[in-house]
């Protein structure tokens, strides 16, 4: 049954049947709608909930001087109905707006270069890749984006921002970001092909292996475990491992990665729905279980990149440096609504292994060691950058 069907049944529906269920108090009934679906009284006095929204729709049928389209009334209701439950992590994405969620986690896309969260109900830079278009022209973490083509975005339009931001390569969009509370700028990035590559590693002096993860897609967790296998073999005694700018990404590949340093039947995170329901995700065990780590934190590290963040700490099998994290505790799935589009909605907490949810509150590292803000303006090295030496530092007297 199309769109269109689908209100006319339910709104023929809902007039009779608010007369019948008048007529009939609390007797149990049942209504068979166009297409043959039954719905029973319960059904029914739920659907009834929503009469006032097909009232207004067929007022504006009848008054409305202009063109209405039914499928773009549905997209606004449902829309509506994610917004005001006020969560920025639920939403209901569009054709066009879930191909570009799912970009996300499949490796490539056409856009801008940056990773994005929301914190406060604001769209906060997380980072910006290497040789991107936004770090090119001038785009920095930490930004907050308040316009995109001059069209007002915040936290509760995330999935719409992201959705504007990418576009076909070689075209240009203007991003408008409010820094450090008070500056305002206006960039005009052209797209270009986006390739996501997830994980850098290498061999350091010492024995010293580094790797960094700037989100964990569905590839990153087999991609880690090539990298650890192939530093090992090199000669690997301990491990930085830089989770700093990393937005999270999927539950799965976060608890394959963090396997590694915990022994295997460990819990790695828990999960509780809002019926209590309890989910365990345990280690797999893994290459580096008792390895000397230091993993690098800032406050843009994020959802499942904390939950790393929060096993080593509650194990104590490596040391946090840098500074406190975002604080996203929450976990969505995406529900396939059929047409193209889709449902995102937070549907659980996730807890640490010592029972801890760190939603709004992030984690603050064993030691605390803040990055300049005016680094973050000039190109990346490793030889200013505080976190990074002071990370080095800590794991040569781990290796000891």
């Amino acid at each position: 049954m199309n769109i269109k069907k689908k209100w006319i049944a339910w709104t023929v529906a809902i007039v009779l049947a608010t007369n019948i269920l008048t007529y009939y108090g609390t007797r149990r009934i049942s209504l068979v709608l166009p297409g043959g679906t039954t719905i029973g009284a319960q059904q029914f006095t739920d659907a009834s909930k929503f009469q006032k929204m097909f009232e207004v729709r067929n007022l504006l049928n009848k008054l409305y001087d202009g063109k209405i389209d039914d499928n773009a009334l549905v997209e606004g209701a449902i829309k509506g109905m994610t917004a005001a439950l006020n969560d920025p992590y639920t939403v209901f994405m569009n054709q066009k707006e879930y191909e570009a969620f799912s970009s996300q986690t499949e490796g490539a896309y056409s856009g801008v270069g940056i990773q994005i969260e929301v914190k406060e109900n604001n769209i906060v830079v997380v980072s910006t890749f290497e040789d991107s278009p936004a770090k090119k022209a001038g785009i920095l973490p930490g930004d907050i984006i308040e316009k995109v083509n001059g069209t007002d975005v915040t936290g509760k339009e995330y999935d719409k921002a992201v959705t504007m931001m990418k576009g076909k390569e070689g075209t240009n969009v203007d991003i408008t970001v409010l820094r450090n509370s008070k500056d305002t700028h206006t960039y005009t990035v052209k797209r270009s092909k986006i390739t996501i590559d997830t994980l850098s590693g290498e061999m350091l002096s010492n024995n010293i292996a580094y790797i960094k993860l700037s989100m964990f897609d569905e590839n990153t967790g087999k991609n880690f475990d090539s990298k650890l296998k192939e530093l090992k073999d090199k000669g690997a005694k301990g491990l930085v491992l830089d989770l700093r700018q990393n937005p999270g990404g999927l539950l799965t590949t976060c608890v394959d990665v963090v396997s590694n340093f915990i022994p295997k039947g460990k819990t790695v995170v828990s999960t509780v729905d809002k019926n209590g329901n309890k989910d365990v995700r345990e280690s797999k065990g893994g290459l580096a279980v008792g390895m000397p780590l230091v993993v690098l934190t800032d406050g843009l590290t994020a959802s499942a990149s904390e939950i790393v963040s929060g096993a080593v700490r509650d194990y104590k099998i490596g040391t946090l440096v840098g500074e406190k994290t975002f604080g996203k505790g929450v976990v969505q799935t995406v529900v396939d609504t059929g047409d193209g589009t889709a449902l995102k909605v937070t549907m659980a907490k996730y807890y640490t292994p010592n029972g801890e949810n760190i939603h709004k509150i992030g984690i603050e590292p064993d030691v605390k060691v803040e990055y300049p803000e005016d680094l973050l303006k000039k190109p990346y090295s490793r030889s200013s950058d505080p976190q990074f030496s002071k990370a080095l530092e800590l794991i040569k007297e781990k290796m000891k």
